[in-house]
């Protein structure tokens, strides 16, 4: 029989980094061999016949915050688990109810990942919290960056590196078609910011950008487009935010998302801090030109040797967006390089290096 896989989170089947991490790390289990299924406090793709939800293991909605989760309910949907995969819900404390319940739950699971995308002191709200991640004997500690594995070796916990991956040969989205739903015309110019408005998102400095352009390219309508939707009480300021801006603003979803950047001129991502940044890679298999932040992360990305253009240089932003500089060399060695280091089909590899690592075997 397949061993058994579950997948543990506040959230999952959602359009939120972690929720598609979780659904690449599932498909590279199936790969080799594994069956797969989901406990969340949410599922938000419709679930399937073999998902549990506890509500309480999701995301506080209100100023009282969660209550315990019942122990016996995640016991129960992880029974006859071979492997726990714990994706972020030990490591932010967003619902430490939930935390500290699974954490009890799994001590007595023998074969544990823990992956971090987040860890409580890399954000200033949560750095008080010593309590996370569990210092569990018997898991593994995987992040998604070597800025979280440098900080957690720190800290006495061996981590193990395993970058995010991606599809690098996604589908074509339709340009022509979703600027015309937009009802954008052909010589105006889009920058898409892929992102869930929240502080980190650095949506001040997006709208700076699109109006540095809009100040540098007279002769072109600018367009900001902001797909995610407002979260951790982000929509007032979001609001004033928009209705201070003299660029035009989108705030429609981006549904297939490969139809938003076929249908941008420039990808804008100015964030202040990531875990990641899926949108980077996202836009180098789409092939469209990345203003970036500097945030800490991006520069393990620029190690690997990608080159992006800098969110603060909108003089060179506005030269690529009329075509006075050519970018099609950089767009190409950029996918070059995510071919060696994050493809997709690279996933299942990496995986099972882990497992070896930890003298894991399945029957």
């Amino acid at each position: 029989m397949a061993p058994t896989a579950v997948f543990v989170s506040f959230r999952l089947g959602g359009t939120d980094g972690v929720s598609v991490e979780a659904a690449k790390w599932e498909s590279a289990l199936a790969t080799l061999g594994f069956r797969t299924r989901r406990l969340a406090g949410e599922i938000l793709d419709g679930g399937r016949r073999d998902d549990a939800i506890v509500p309480e293991l999701a995301l506080p909605r209100g100023p009282d915050g969660n209550v315990d989760p019942p122990p016996v309910a995640v016991e129960a949907a992880l029974e006859g688990a071979d492997l726990v995969v714990v994706e972020n819900l030990l490591s932010l404390p967003l619902n430490l109810p939930a935390a500290r319940v699974v954490a009890k739950v799994i001590a007595t699971h023998g074969r544990v990942i823990l992956r971090h995308h987040d860890l409580p002191w890399q954000r200033a709200e949560y750095e008080h919290v010593d309590e996370l991640p569990p210092r569990l004997e018997h898991a593994l500690h995987v992040t998604i960056n070597e800025l979280s594995s440098r900080e957690l070796g720190d800290r006495g916990i061996t981590a193990h590196l395993v970058r995010n991956h991606f599809d690098l040969d996604p589908p074509p989205g339709n340009r022509d078609q979703t600027r015309e739903a937009l009802g954008l015309d052909d010589g105006d110019l889009l920058v898409l910011h892929p992102v869930r408005a929240i502080a980190r998102k650095n949506v001040p400095g997006a709208l700076a950008l699109c109006a540095a352009l809009d100040t540098r390219l007279p002769g072109h309508r600018i367009h900001y487009w902001l797909p995610g939707p407002a979260e951790d009480g982000y929509g007032p300021l979001l609001d004033d935010l928009l209705r201070g801006t003299r660029v035009g603003v989108i705030r429609a979803a981006a549904q297939p998302v490969g139809d938003a950047y076929a249908a941008c001129d420039l990808v804008a991502f100015p964030s202040t801090w990531e875990g990641f940044g899926n949108p980077v890679i996202e836009s180098v298999a789409h092939r469209r030109p990345l203003a970036a932040g500097d945030y800490p992360v991006m520069d393990e990305l620029r190690g690997l040797g990608f080159e992006f253009l800098s969110a603060s240089d909108p003089e060179t932003l506005a030269a690529v967006l009329i075509g006075m500089r050519d970018e099609s060399a950089t767009l190409e060695k950029n996918l070059d390089v995510a071919r060696r280091h994050l493809a997709l089909e690279l996933l299942p590899g990496r995986l099972q290096e882990l497992f070896d690592l930890a003298g894991w075997t399945w029957p």
